[in-house]
């Protein structure tokens, strides 16, 4: 039998498919060989030779037997011989060793190679009995395979650039071990002159096995054992029975070796117990050891097990564990006084398995929230638009100047033009102050490359061409320009210098063209000087085809930025990549810049610093700097954020997020523990070489939050048993690759090796740095920041030594309870319990936040830390809701909708959902009919929230990110998704998951329609079925198409030449996807009926319209010649139209009494209001009316005084043809016009007399407005709707007259339409009604959300029937006043929708009021909203009755009194 020993891992099945992955080691120094692979010292045996027996270990996942190196050295020291040395294929080097004890039947053999690979193995066997046949030992070392029933594949551990294997022999009857050397990678073969390895093995006594019978039950699972490791073959029943005693035999060596059989039983029935097997001891000191030092133990027991719950059994069983290991300090003379100490200092030698994580199902505890007023959530600090800010401020559009281009720019401008075709790659290096340009471009079928810089030094470039990426091969003789050099696999060429008078640039540059596509890209270096210029250490390299890369666009002109800013950020990048002392300390210098330039200055900081945490951007370059120095860095810079985030409250999600990218830092030892620490891990843990060197230096050199992660993963592969794979999955996960540890300035070229004994050290000195890192660098990191708002004080040994953090003053009571809850829980599969903790501790810290303090950053890192644990725990949960029931889910949205109102500026309308949700809940538990269908308008708004939310982002940030990247050079490809990862890192990503699981429960349960819209833009285009968009996401369509994908998933790109996308998919609102159907105007819509999408695959190849609402999509099949018209700026002049429009004439007054309303003074909108008065039920109200007839607006702009407006107007229009932008233009100027003086008397005169207020009363500035107003209604007739809509049916927009309907303002509780026929089903036998709070302009107008909607039977107008409540989050409101409401012969034409094409204005602004449904009785008091609808209803019938035909009427309510403000036919 044989075991082979490695001091990384003894216990650990290691696969050779996981070691693949590993690091690979370059270089092999002649000096080092077997440096890290020699035997321990003598001075080990001097403490061990009390005992007279083997300690054996137990095998972990795989439960081999496994003799430990220190059970095998617990013997008489052996003798070590050199049983072979060779050289193997040049300078390989190996070395065998035997080494066997007289006392022992156990040999050792150890092989030692100067060549390391991560996939050498030992393809080996032995001799026994003389057989020439290899024979398999029955008992495999860790890692080993079964190779064909042949032999055994075990690999080598490395060291540095040498690796090593031992193996031990323990069956007397083996007299030899042959083997080969494999790499396994490359099927490389090390042979000894083409035959095996043969190495004799010294004769061993045998052991005597006692006569003693072993249970046969553990018979049974050794055998199992054997045939485990024997590859699970297939056994004659003589092999089976031959197998069953062998087992037999094992067992029976161990006992002979001082196992006891209850040991045995132990080991073999819990594979997870890696306790030693407890010999018998050869003398054992009987001292009384005092029961506190043995409870002590006990502890720090429990807390290495991960302080699991212990069943009364269980922690006796652990008491006597405590007291057996005491007693063995003890028994190698240690005094009871020095136990004591070493039990302080955690230096007793303990071997505990780790429970299983106390995973809580069910928790018996939960935190009792206190009653809160929501209102009291509320934020109104909402900072200009991005707009806004842009236009105005110093920063914005009006101090941007035209962009100077650099000498690459130029460069590569011309030669764009000259090659006349798109860009197939374009890559700008940032070179110190220099530039490098590569430019691909693809003109006549010919691949061209250009290359420029503005070196002023010779430049010499080194370059190959690659067929697969990163592959070095010479490039073709006809590729190479003139004096190039060709070498071997690449070649040499001197770039030439390069100038244009025209454009004013002088680069150096080189240009190759490639007929041949078989090559992707080309690698390259620069060589200036002597000196070899790299890209940040590595290769150069450019793709020939973007594929799915994306081509670097240009910067631009910095529009909707801070742009001076970001400027001095990109000129500064330089100095900032030395180090992260140099970042911040240049952040903290920039931070009075941005906060001059307000919400987009810190937009632009919080840019730089995300791409910094993202790592698009160079941590480290060439600069050593201490750890103190970045950590005093890192406190000035969040002392000043947290000063700026008391007085910036407008600001403060920005400056929120900004910290969340900067670690806390800390003045004086903070930082320097970080040095210190890792020198204590290292000194404590005997493990000063190797990796752990390495990232000691690094951490010297510059640490940085990727130490976070290292340290992390290093736990993580401990805690697996030491399986390297783990290891590189933690730094995997976390975004640090092979490629990047390699980058680093101090790089880490070796994988961690530890040996088993260093386990429990090792966890627990790691886990204390860890917490010292996150302190530095993780200012979102929990445990990091509940400790620095509590407060700490420690004297342990070598970490946090003498730091003391006093807790922060005034904090609520019972909050520390509170946060130990939080930690308590923190892991619980079951999160509902955490995160309610969670929400109580941000709750009760909130106000301590609008504070100035000088520890408010300590304050704002724990509320961060909350707030993404809280996202973490609702991403754990997502399982558990799978079978949830809708209530739960409603009530988890609650609580995701809380942290996010709790981290957002202007959260009105998120409190406002939250209020809503809550009383959804209430509806839900009291089963009310109408629950499901108001938590589906609920739900709706919350989406409009979230949309609105991505949309304040993609302002304020994505154009800041696009221009600050462009100048950096970060990758486009993570430019274009830069506020996606934004949003979906935020809370906003889960509340939308929660919304998708709800809403069809939602839609089932009330009954809903079939679609849900989520970019609602018309559409014209042909149909095209495709199975996943993924498919076709890169493919340009030449016409209007409409795409039905089956499957979208939401991270694809929508295809150029798309018009809209239907699927049965339901994307997240927040997925890149639809971020892309929105920016685009793209239609973009889910439909949950089979039939309907069924029906819309089977028009495939048809021209279709789509048409959405709010809330639906009506398509309908168009014909082939329809697409051109459908395109209202690609109109054809054909047949004049049979509609006409008759040109209205002044008539000589300037305003009319609703008296004179007659149909060739005024249009049906006006005649209508005039109609009714007098006419419908007394308890329907009419406003009082005046007007400007037709013809007002044409003798106004006649007038002398308005001469020159009439003649810029009348140059306009004549360019109108050929120049469609002039509508805006010819609307600015209408708004220049003067009022004539009889206008404005004729107008006051007979607004008094009809009893109206005469705005010029309160002064001439209310006359303006009014006149201003009157002016928008004349120049909507030039809005850009109403002009195409005329052209599309060939009406002379001249011939179309705008009369002035002037009514006072009703400022309306709700307002109204009505359709008198359900427009949806035709049913004239009932009325449909839409219903909005405040003003009807958010229901006429482009508002999002959906009005309350109702129908209601004509013969039973009592009895109202709700058919979907109100998403709008917006109403209008507004003081006494007037509105000028268009009025244009062009809405009385018999088949053209004129209607709703011109603008009605007010002469005051209105004011937006954010909606609080919770708290409308029109949806919380049933009594009273049968009460509004029925009026409505009954004021629709009413006036149906009166003009005999179906009515389309609008009207508002105003303390319950209905009034019709208009009324048209309905069409």
């Amino acid at each position: 039998m044989s075991k082979l020993f490695n001091n990384q891992s003894l216990l650990r099945p290691t696969a050779s498919e996981h070691r693949s992955s590993r690091l690979n080691s370059s270089g092999i120094p002649a000096n080092s060989l077997f440096q890290s692979a020699r035997r321990q010292s003598s001075s080990f045996y001097g403490s061990s030779l009390r005992a007279g027996k083997i300690k054996l270990g137990v095998a972990g996942a795989r439960r081999s037997f496994i003799f430990t190196p220190r059970a095998v050295l617990a013997m008489d020291p052996p003798s070590e011989q050199l049983a072979g040395k060779f050289n193997l294929d040049g300078n390989i080097e190996m070395q065998v060793f035997v080494s066997n004890s007289s006392a022992s039947s156990i040999a050792q053999v150890d092989i030692q190679i100067n060549y390391s690979s991560d996939s050498l193995h030992l393809h080996w066997g032995v001799i026994r009995d003389r057989q020439e046949k290899w024979v398999l030992p029955s008992s495999q070392p860790d890692g080993s395979r079964n190779y064909k029933n042949r032999a055994l594949r075990s690999p080598f551990m490395k060291s540095d650039s040498n690796s090593y294997i031992k193996i031990a022999i323990d069956d007397p009857a083996i007299q030899a071990i042959e083997f080969l050397v494999v790499d396994e990678a490359q099927n490389k073969w090390l042979k000894n002159n083409g035959q095996n390895f043969h190495v004799e093995i010294p004769m061993r006594e045998k052991l005597t096995v006692p006569n003693v019978s072993v249970p046969e039950e553990l018979v049974q699972i050794q055998a199992y054992l054997r045939w485990e490791r024997n590859g699970k073959q297939m056994y004659t029943p003589e092999k089976e029975k031959e197998e069953y005693e062998a087992a037999r035999f094992e067992l029976l060596e161990k006992v002979a070796r001082g196992t006891s059989i209850e040991d045995l039983r132990a080991t073999m029935t819990n594979k997870n117990d890696t306790r030693e097997i407890k010999e018998p001891s050869v003398s054992q000191k009987e001292n009384n050891l005092p029961d506190d030092l043995v409870q002590k133990q006990a502890y720090v027991r429990w807390e290495k097990a991960g302080k699991p719950n212990f069943s009364p059994e269980q922690q006796q069983r652990e008491f006597e564990k405590a007291r057996e290991e005491l007693q063995a300090e003890l028994g190698k003379g240690v005094s009871v006084d020095e136990i004591r100490k070493k039990i302080g200092k955690g230096e007793i030698k303990t071997k505990v398995s780790k429970q299983p994580q106390n995973t809580r199902y069910f928790s018996s505890e939960v935190i009792q929230r206190k009653g809160r007023d929501l209102m009291q959530l509320i934020n109104k600090h909402a900072a200009k638009s991005a707009e806004d800010k842009a236009s105005t401020s110093v920063e914005g559009k009006n101090s941007i100047e035209p962009k100077v281009l650099k000498a690459v720019e130029l460069f590569a401008k011309e030669k764009e033009e000259q090659d006349g075709v798109t860009v197939l790659n374009k890559k700008i290096f940032k070179l110190a102050d220099k530039e490098l340009l590569v430019l691909v471009t693809k003109p006549g079928g010919k691949m061209k490359v250009h290359l420029a810089t503005d070196f002023e030094e010779p430049v010499t470039l080194h370059w190959a061409l690659s067929k697969k990426a990163g592959e070095w091969l010479e490039p073709p003789p006809t590729v190479l320009p003139p004096g190039s050099v060709a070498l071997k696999e690449a070649a040499e060429t001197q770039l030439k210098n390069e100038s244009s008078a025209e454009l004013s640039y002088l680069v150096q540059s080189f240009e190759i063209e490639i007929e041949e596509d078989i090559f992707v890209g080309m690698p390259f270096v620069l060589l200036s000087n002597g000196r070899w210029i790299k890209n940040n250490g590595a290769d150069f390299y450019i793709e020939f085809s973007r594929g799915s890369k994306h081509v670097q666009k240009d910067a631009g002109d910095g529009t909707g930025t801070a742009k001076a800013l970001l400027d001095k950020i990109a000129e500064m990048e330089s100095e900032a990549q030395k180090s992260f002392m140099h970042r911040f300390n240049i952040a903290a210098d920039l931070m009075d810049k941005a906060k001059d330039a307000g919400e987009l200055g810190f937009a632009g900081i919080l840019v730089w610093m995300r791409f910094m945490a993202t790592r698009q951007l160079i941590w480290n370059k060439n600069y050593n700097v201490k750890p103190r120095e970045i950590s005093k860095a890192q406190d000035r810079l969040t002392d000043l954020l947290q000063d700026i985030f008391s007085s910036n409250p407008q600001n403060q999600e920005l400056l929120r997020m900004i910290m969340s990218t900067v670690g806390r830092g800390g003045e004086g030892d903070v930082g320097q523990r970080i040095r210190d620490e890792i020198l204590v891990i290292q000194r404590k843990n005997e493990c000063k070489g190797g990796m752990m060197e390495e990232w000691h230096q690094k951490l010297h050199n510059n640490t940085s939050p990727d130490d976070v992660i290292i340290c992390q993963a290093l736990i993580d592969y401990i805690k697996s048993d030491f399986d390297m794979s783990v290891y590189w999955k933690t730094l995997n996960e976390n975004g640090i690759t092979k490629e990047r540890i390699l980058s680093y300035d101090r790089a880490i070229h070796s994988e961690p090796n530890f040996r088993r004994d260093q386990r429990d050290g090792l966890l627990h000195d790691l886990g204390n740095y860890l917490r010292t890192l996150k302190a530095v660098h993780s200012g979102a990191d929990l445990e990091s920041a509940i400790t620095n708002c509590m407060g700490y004080k420690s004297e342990g040994q070598g970490f946090m030594v003498g730091v003391q953090i006093n807790p922060i003053p005034g904090l609520p009571s019972g909050f520390p309870e509170l946060l130990r809850f939080v930690l308590k829980h923190v892991e619980d599969k079951n999160v509902e319990a955490l995160v309610e903790g969670l929400l109580e501790a941000r709750q009760e810290l909130r106000p301590l936040l609008f504070k100035s303090s000088n520890r408010l950053r300590d304050l704002l890192f724990l509320d961060i830390a909350l707030d993404s644990t809280v996202r973490t725990a609702i991403e754990r949960g997502y399982e558990d809701l799978n079978n949830a029931g809708s209530e739960k889910i409603m009530y988890f949205i609650t609580l995701v909708l809380e942290n996010l109102a709790l981290s957002s500026d202007d959260n009105e309308d998120l409190v406002y959902c939250l209020k809503e949700w809550k009383h959804a809940l209430s509806m839900s538990n009291s089963k009310s009919h109408h629950w499901a269908l108001y938590s589906k308008s609920v739900l709706d708004r919350t989406r409009l929230a979230l949309a609105s939310k991505a949309e304040w982002y993609q302002q304020v940030l994505q154009p800041s990110a696009e221009y600050l990247g462009s100048l950096l050079g970060v990758d486009q490809g993570a430019l274009n998704i830069f506020t996606e990862e934004i949003i979906r890192a935020g809370s906003a990503a889960a509340l939308s998951t929660l919304l998708n699981r709800l809403d069809p429960v939602l839609r089932q349960t009330a009954h809903l329609g079939s679609w849900q819209v989520i970019s609602p833009v018309e559409a014209v285009g042909y149909v095209v079925v495709v199975d996943e968009l993924l498919t076709v996401q890169h493919k340009t369509y030449n016409i209007p198409t409409i795409l039905v994908a089956k499957r979208v998933k939401g991270e694809e790109e929508i295809p150029d030449g798309a018009v809209a996308l239907l699927t049965p998919d339901m994307p997240d609102v927040l997925s890149h996807v639809s971020v892309r159907a929105r920016n685009s105007k793209v239609c973009f819509a889910t439909c949950f009926d089979p039939d309907i999408l069924a029906n819309l695959q089977a028009y495939e190849g048809k021209l279709l319209r789509l048409k959405p609402t709010s809330a639906d999509i009506v398509y309908s099949e168009l014909k082939e010649g329809e697409l051109a018209d459908s395109n209202s700026t690609n109109l054809t002049e054909g047949s004049p139209s049979p509609i006409k429009l008759v040109r209205k004439e002044f008539n000589g007054r300037y305003a009319i009494s609703s008296e004179e309303f007659t149909s060739e003074m005024v249009g049906a909108k006006s005649r209508n209001i005039s109609y009714l008065k007098g006419k419908v039920p007394t308890w329907i109200g009419i406003p009082t009316s005046v007007a400007l007839p037709f013809g007002v607006f044409e003798k106004v702009l006649s007038e002398d005084s308005n001469q020159e407006v009439a003649n810029k107007l009348q140059l306009l229009k004549k360019n109108l043809g050929e120049e469609l932008s002039a509508l805006k233009e010819i609307r600015q100027t209408v708004l220049q016009l003067t009022a004539p003086p009889q206008l404005v008397q004729e107008l006051k005169t007979k607004m008094q007399s009809s009893g109206m207020p005469w705005p010029g009363d309160e002064g001439e500035q209310r006359w303006d407005q009014a006149w201003m107003a009157i002016k928008k209604v004349w120049a909507s007739k030039w809005n850009e709707r109403a002009y195409f809509s005329t052209r599309k049916v060939k009406l002379d927009h001249d011939y179309l007259c705008m009369a002035v309907l002037v009514q006072e303002v009703i400022n309306a509780d709700y307002a109204f339409v009505i359709h008198t026929t359900n427009p949806s089903s035709g049913d004239s036998s009932e009325i449909y009604a839409e219903v909005v709070k405040g003003l009807g302009e958010t229901l006429v107008g482009a508002y999002p959300g959906r009005a309350l909607s109702f129908i209601c039977k004509k013969n039973d107008l009592n009895s109202p029937q709700v058919l979907g409540y109100p998403s709008k989050p917006i109403g209008l409101f507004i003081r006494r006043s007037i509105i000028f409401r268009s009025d244009s012969n062009g809405e009385d034409l018999e088949g053209y929708a004129g209607a709703g094409l011109y603008d009605s204005v007010p002469m005051d602004e209105e004011e937006k009021v954010v909606l609080d449904y919770s708290s409308d009785p029109l949806i919380t008091d049933e009594k009273f909203r049968r009460s509004i609808l029925s009026s409505i209803a009954r004021a629709g019938s009413a006036i149906e009755e009166l003009y005999g035909s179906a009515q389309d009427i609008e009207g508002v309510v105003r303390d319950g009194n209905v009034y019709v403000v208009q009324t048209r036919p309905q069409v």
